[in-house]
């Protein structure tokens, strides 16, 4: 699997984000075995007022309603930002493969902090991945705070 190939896609999402004022958040959903993309999404809070439309749950429902399977095993995460708390637990419930994130989230990033809990007994975990083109990641958020704050 072509991380860096799929990480751009996400990026491209986040940057659709971005240009529509919504935190610039962006993912993709990958097939493991076809390594074709299933879906693709990025934050909708602001454009939908509801602060649980976060890229990852956009992704999850997409690819959900997409397949018509409750679980996406097999299936491989890109998102540009740390999921948080919220976002690590859907994954964990609908049982993704992989987790590829570009920056991490040191306020509310929870897949990391998660590490531990997904260790219980009858918890999926997912193989994480943090850091993947970090910079280019974590400069478009700082890009967006720096114009949402001038």
């Amino acid at each position: 699997m072509n991380v860096d190939f799929f990480m751009k896609k996400a990026i491209i999402e986040a940057e659709k984000a971005f240009k529509i004022n919504e935190v610039p958040v962006g993912g993709i959903l990958v097939d493991n075995i076809s390594n074709k993309i299933v879906a693709r999404s990025y934050n909708t809070v602001n454009k939908d007022n509801n602060a649980i439309k976060h890229c990852e749950l956009n992704l999850i429902n997409e690819a959900c309603e997409k397949s018509k399977l409750k679980y996406l095993e097999n299936m491989t995460l890109f998102v540009t930002l740390e999921p948080c708390t919220m976002c690590a637990s859907a994954i964990s419930e609908v049982h993704i493969t992989n987790i590829y994130f570009g920056a991490y989230d040191e306020k509310k990033g929870g897949i990391e902090k998660l590490r531990v809990a997904f260790q219980r007994k009858n918890i999926f975990m997912p193989t994480i991945y943090g850091g993947i083109m970090e910079k280019e990641c974590s400069d478009l958020l700082k890009k967006f705070f720096k114009n949402a704050n001038d």
